[in-house]
């Protein structure tokens, strides 16, 4: 069965003199596979922790950086303008995971591929084999904040979204141009229309049910709900 950490190597392996920057190290799984991959593909890998990772590995072709990864101005003097691939994995807060998206993006060419990892919450929904009310609350909105930012730049990138384990969104680059801030998505599920929906979900069976029906959901609605039998 192929892993996570497989699944994003097959993704940007053809990738000649490729260019990582890594949000999160710890203790060097991933790093440790793309410095494999800067080896044989003549590239670069440039990973960033707020511990100090530094023995993780040694290789020519990694430089660690021992801080947060919010302090651009210090981080952005060792990192090229034409990354080819972005891998967030640090501080799994929705606000932050937005603040270091839109700050690196920048950095990203053109079709390069941004990966951000823990988006899926249902490993940890109730009764699933991880089951963790934290990590589910944190990992749905992380990918609720996702959708907020594509909503508003759908023409700026693609969006794909991989669910195995604990997810990856994966983001590729359309478009040169700066990204438009998110905006909260207006939903419609909570609304008075909605609500009555659940509440009346059979026919109404008398004509005062009906009417207020009619009245609150308007006279197409019960149609829609309930055709005519033929």
């Amino acid at each position: 069965m192929i892993t996570k950490l497989d699944y994003i190597i097959k993704r940007i392996k053809h990738i000649q003199g490729i260019q990582i920057l890594e949000l999160g190290v710890q203790r060097g799984v991933s790093t440790k596979k793309f410095i494999e991959l800067c080896d044989k593909n003549d590239g670069f890998l440039v990973s960033i922790d707020i511990n100090d990772c530094s023995n993780v590995a040694n290789s020519d072709r990694w430089k660690f950086i021992h801080s947060s990864d919010d302090n651009f101005e210090h981080i952005d003097k060792f990192i090229t303008k034409d990354l080819d691939f972005i891998f967030i994995d640090s501080l799994h807060e929705p606000n932050h995971v937005k603040k270091v998206f839109y700050h690196y993006y920048e950095f990203l060419k053109k079709g390069g591929i941004c990966i951000i990892d823990d988006i899926s919450w249902l490993p940890y929904s109730k009764n699933q084999y991880k089951d963790n009310e934290f990590s589910e609350y944190i990992n749905k909105s992380t990918f609720n904040k996702i959708l907020e930012i594509y909503n508003q730049n759908q023409k700026n990138f693609s969006l794909e979204f991989y669910f195995r384990e604990s997810g990856y969104a994966i983001i590729t680059k359309n478009e040169e141009s700066f990204l438009n801030q998110s905006k909260k998505i207006k939903s419609r599920e909570f609304g008075l229309k909605n609500l009555l929906r659940k509440i009346y979900r059979r026919k109404p069976k008398n004509w005062f049910s009906y009417k207020i029906y009619e009245i609150f959901l308007g006279s197409g609605i019960p149609t829609l709900l309930y055709p005519a039998s033929t």
